[in-house]
């Protein structure tokens, strides 16, 4: 019976062991769980991206204002009867033209 118990409590200790240090045991749940976490909040603000592109899908869809605004801001138009000033910084003076 003595030996029974003893083997049984190997046993127990062994499998507790596998389950706590081991790769395949609590380790790789812990993992997985982290893993999880960072694809749920990557996933949050995925969501947030896609609800933007779609306003501004609908946006375009509907309205001119974003077209006008894109033009103007990405493709430098001008609208008929505005005039268009650029500004450009002048080049720093070298020290011997001063």
């Amino acid at each position: 019976m003595r030996l029974l118990m003893l083997a049984l409590s190997l046993s127990l200790v062994l499998l507790q062991a596998r389950l706590w240090v081991s790769e395949e045991g609590m380790r790789e749940v812990w993992r997985l769980q982290d893993q999880v976490v960072e694809r749920t909040e990557q996933n949050a603000q995925l969501a947030l991206r896609n609800s933007a592109l779609d306003a501004e899908v609908q946006d375009l869809k509907q309205g001119f204002a974003a077209a006008e605004e894109r033009a103007r801001s990405e493709l430098g138009m001008v609208a008929p009867g505005e005039t268009f000033f650029q500004i450009t910084p002048q080049p720093a003076r070298r020290a011997e033209e001063r």
